[in-house]
């Protein structure tokens, strides 16, 4: 397969997997030889084992790195401050892609970025759904909601006052703060409804705050 095969195939999909290109009439270990010197002359990212992305000038669609860390960790979704950043619910960017799953926790180190996965238990998982991104791309991702939820989850003393305070939460009119009473309370974690209820106080005093003279 030359190079320019390779592209055609591959189209305007912004990752693909080595089986994408084993289907048919193909010999295995030859496709293999040929990701390895693509790789080495700089037209390939090989993410993880089995997956790749074309590099620049090559790429005909830049991957979103919501989608890079659905595909490193299948099973897994986007949550913690990359939700939160995504929903301009906190002020500061979040270079790392942030993501939960009920597998290994890790780090991926990636031409694309870097990917931390955290460890949450099976019963709580939930809360998140397939989101269009820009480009067209989609991922799973944590509601809003959720993402405060899994990082009062994941952080030692996530539900004090000084810790919630210290993330700066902004825009809240955007949460339902039904919502995230109906999770706290489903996930039967008193550490978590505590949470909720200073977060819903937080944001009454933004909506005071704001609320025009």
């Amino acid at each position: 397969m030359k190079f320019e095969e390779l592209l055609a195939v591959v189209g305007d999909e912004p990752l693909f997997e080595t089986g994408f290109l084993l289907a048919g009439d193909v010999d295995p270990a030859g496709v293999h030889r040929q990701l390895s010197r693509w790789m080495k002359a700089g037209r390939l990212y090989q993410l993880r084992r089995g997956l790749y992305a074309v590099a620049p000038p090559f790429q005909r669609v830049h991957p979103n790195p919501f989608l890079v860390a659905n595909r490193l960790v299948p099973g897994s979704y986007v949550s913690l401050q990359s939700a939160l950043g995504h929903f301009a619910l906190i002020p500061e960017s979040v270079p790392v892609t942030t993501s939960v799953t009920t597998g290994r926790p890790g780090q991926w180190n990636t031409p694309l970025g870097t990917y931390l996965f955290r460890h949450i238990q099976p019963d709580f998982l939930t809360g998140f759904r397939r989101t269009l991104l820009m480009g067209g791309q989609e991922a799973l991702l944590a509601t809003p909601e959720k993402a405060l939820l899994d990082l009062v989850y994941l952080e030692p003393d996530g539900d004090s006052p000084a810790y919630l305070t210290e993330l700066r939460l902004q825009n809240m009119d955007g949460l339902d703060l039904n919502e995230l009473r109906r999770l706290a309370e489903a996930s039967g974690k008193p550490k978590l409804r505590r949470a909720a209820e200073r977060i819903v106080h937080l944001a009454e005093i933004e909506a005071e705050e704001y609320e025009p003279l």
